[in-house]
């Protein structure tokens, strides 16, 4: 009896959630995840980084379907060198280093990214790459926050 009682009492909570969301306008137009919902991840992430250490946090937001994937928002953790600490879609990139990585369009957005990282700080970044929804190249803008040595990132596909 317990147990019904608490899937009701979760049900009735997704289901006002979703209400919610609905009502703001949560997701996307085409269906993925919004610029701000990036924003909020990235600094979700940075957050648990700090407060669990790199290993930890690395692992977490390496955990596909875990607290740091949504849609079609993941997030992407890269050393200041373009290598891979984190990948909350393709867990095969950690460790590699993506630096001489290029778009279709040839941007080395890997490179610009650490870059921007190094001298910005916190932005926003434009460039193609593979949606893991759909298997399309699409335009992605990608919102980045320094934290120590890397840059921590989640992208919107447009």
């Amino acid at each position: 009896m317990h147990m019904t009682v608490s899937m009701f009492a979760l049900k009735a909570a997704l289901v006002a959630g979703l209400a919610a969301c609905a009502s703001q306008i949560c997701l996307a137009a085409d269906g993925g995840a919004t610029e701000e919902q990036a924003v909020a991840m990235v600094k979700k992430g940075v957050a648990f980084i700090k407060a669990n250490g790199r290993e930890k946090g690395f692992a977490e937001i390496s955990t596909k379907g875990g607290q740091f994937t949504f849609q079609d928002l993941y997030l992407v953790a890269y050393g200041l060198d373009g290598t891979v600490r984190a990948h909350g879609a393709n867990i095969k990139m950690v460790g590699k280093n993506l630096i001489d990585l290029k778009d279709v369009d040839g941007k080395a957005f890997v490179k610009e990214r650490v870059e921007m990282a190094a001298s910005k700080g916190t932005f926003w970044q434009d460039y193609k790459f593979t949606n893991p929804e759909n298997k399309k190249i699409e335009p992605k803008r990608m919102y980045c926050e320094k934290f120590e040595d890397m840059a921590i990132c989640g992208g919107i596909y447009k």
